[in-house]
């Protein structure tokens, strides 16, 4: 994972209406939650963006912008937001380029790990959090460092 003080990578992806989408446009104007799941559908990682889904409110009270990243195609992450009724932007890293600038690290060679960034309005790292199986967990991290004035 990358250390709280990194500068963010900045990268362009596209995302679940398949249009591009510029990280650094969203840390320009608030703080970002920016968190890696492995697979649009699962079990945890429909929890986990539920739990996202939950604490948007919160979060955007924080002035704090949710983006989700997994490896599934711009499709495949359109479905899960609208089945889910998630209010943020996901986006497709379907080469990885996002999972390997962000060192987010891969389980047995197969399973991309479960990372999330609290990032600073301006792209500074200031929080990272990694647990495959804990999906709540990574909601509440980030709400911590929110409100701990870790950004």
């Amino acid at each position: 994972m990358l250390s709280p003080g990194t500068q963010a990578p900045d990268l362009e992806l596209a995302d679940q209406y398949n249009a591009p989408f510029r990280l650094a446009e969203a840390w320009r104007s608030s703080n970002v939650v920016l968190f890696f799941y492995p697979k649009a559908g699962t079990m945890i990682c429909t929890k986990e963006a539920c739990a996202f889904r939950d604490a948007f409110a919160d979060l955007q009270a924080r002035n704090t912008t949710v983006i989700g990243i997994s490896k599934d195609g711009s499709g495949v992450q359109r479905a899960f937001a609208d089945q889910w009724s998630l209010p943020f932007t996901l986006l497709a890293d379907t080469h990885g380029e996002a999972h390997k600038a962000y060192e987010v690290d891969i389980f047995f060679g197969l399973i991309p790990g479960r990372v999330t960034y609290v990032i600073a309005k301006g792209g500074l790292i200031s929080s990272a959090f990694s647990g495959l199986l804990g999906s709540h967990a990574h909601v509440q991290h980030a709400l911590d460092a929110l409100d701990q004035g870790r950004v």
